[in-house]
């Protein structure tokens, strides 16, 4: 998956006409989005009868949509009073549909609701989704996920606060920003693995010194450097305040010194040329081919990268989480693939929260882990024995487990996407001062956050 504008824009694709007919935080006739009390949840699917479950989802890739179908066949099985009635598409056709669905008649079971403001904030002020609280006390979900991943499907009840309150869907899949590497480079410029902030800014001297590109980076979408600049500003500015920032809740200030001086240093990369002679110019899928091909000593972004570049570069590829942030733990950009949720006018509530219960059981982590895809639990114990994956499962359980798993950036107002991509770009091509660029990024998010 590529993060993109969507995660925060999205609204307007499967909102307009929801916000139109029900403004946040006013009643719905969609249904009861309250959430039951454990001991009211029904977890004897058996008993139920027969029941149709009409799932939603956009997990139409070759292996997700393979370890879908084989959980399907799996849970028919072993509740066989029940038929899943499974509609599949593309992403952004599932959020063109969403924000009607949720409103109307014909409402789905289950729906794969991105967890963004645009989206899942919306729609819990609207009181569309089911509150899950309930249901997790019931099927040990709080046990089973780490705090820091739940906190990206938890919002207050109108919606306004997001990362704590209320759960409001479960994930599958993880995801994580990290620093990939050539090992055949470093060890020609006689350069170890960075373990410390302060060692990969002298492996990026070095490299640079020795006539190769450190970073490589292709900005020309703007949403990448979103993705070099979360990691980097965990070295300066702390976990908490960053998730403060990310999660577009009031408390904390893009303009205070520790995110001037992070606007700084990638002002310096982009500047000094340690990420190519023009980034902002080279697209997002011409820039990892060429890293695959022997361009650039490191490329900090995503773990879906992994599988297509090690494609090309095999064992020489390696991935690692980046160094301790300023609070001297592990904290990186990352999230979850989009979560399952249940409408409010569900009409199999017990059934539906059965099904995801299912979706991301230990047994189904083992089965996503078979079909290439990487599990949100499970991932350091489900690692390959070789291969860049490996490093990328081992990162992603530190950091989520023992670290912070940071939010998206553009995870923080509706408009913050638009704001920071273009923002972050001025500062690599030297158009924009970093304290004029903490300026930009602060009116966006303190004007949502005073309105809010």
């Amino acid at each position: 998956m590529r993060r993109r504008h969507f995660l925060g824009t999205t609204a307007a694709l499967g909102g307009l006409g929801l916000l139109a007919a029900c403004a946040p935080g006013s009643d719905s006739d969609g249904g009861d989005a309250s959430a039951p009390a454990a001991e009211e949840v029904e977890t004897d699917i058996a008993s139920l009868g027969e029941v149709t479950l009409t799932v939603w989802d956009q997990e139409v890739r070759g292996a997700q949509n393979d370890a879908i179908e084989a959980l399907i066949e799996a849970f028919e099985k072993e509740y066989p009073n029940v038929t899943v009635d499974r509609v599949s598409q593309s992403f952004d056709d599932l959020q063109q549909q969403t924000g009607l669905a949720l409103s109307g008649n014909d409402v789905p079971d289950v729906l794969q609701v991105n967890n963004a403001r645009g989206d899942m904030g919306t729609y819990v002020a609207d009181s569309l989704l089911t509150d899950l609280t309930g249901y997790a006390e019931a099927y040990g979900w709080t046990d089973r996920f780490a705090p820091s991943v739940l906190s990206k499907m938890m919002y207050s009840a109108d919606g306004v606060t997001f990362g704590e309150g209320s759960l409001y869907g479960l994930p599958q899949t993880g995801e994580i920003c990290g620093i990939y590497y050539s090992q055949k480079k470093l060890d020609d410029l006689g350069l170890e693995a960075p373990t410390t902030w302060d060692e990969l800014f002298s492996l990026v001297e070095a490299a640079q010194e020795a006539g190769e590109q450190p970073i490589m980076l292709g900005n020309l979408d703007q949403w990448p450097a979103l993705h070099v600049f979360g990691p980097l500003q965990a070295h300066f500015v702390p976990a908490e305040e960053i998730v403060t920032l990310g999660m577009g809740n009031a408390g904390a200030d893009w303009t205070s010194q520790e995110n001037v001086d992070a606007l700084a240093q990638l002002a310096e990369w982009g500047t000094s040329g340690a990420m190519g002679d023009s980034p902002n110019g080279l697209a997002y899928d011409d820039a990892w081919p060429l890293y695959a091909e022997g361009t650039g000593v490191l490329l900090i972004g995503g773990s879906w990268l992994a599988p297509d570049m090690e494609a090309v570069m095999g064992e020489d590829l390696r991935f690692m989480a980046p160094p301790p942030g300023a609070d001297g733990t592990v904290a990186t950009t990352g999230g979850t693939g989009i979560p399952f949720s249940i409408p409010a006018a569900a009409e199999n509530k017990d059934v539906a929260a059965a099904y995801i219960d299912f979706l991301t059981s230990d047994e189904a982590m083992q089965l996503i882990a078979d079909n290439g895809g990487m599990p949100v639990n499970r991932t350091a114990e489900l690692a390959p024995d070789s291969g860049v994956n490996k490093d990328v499962y081992e990162a992603f359980d530190a950091v989520s487990t023992d670290g912070t798993l940071l939010p998206y950036l553009d995870y923080a107002t509706p408009s913050f996407a638009d704001t920071a991509g273009a923002t972050l770009q001025e500062v690599i091509g030297g158009q924009t001062e970093p304290e004029a660029a903490a300026e930009a990024l602060q009116e966006d998010y303190g004007e949502f956050t005073e309105g809010t």
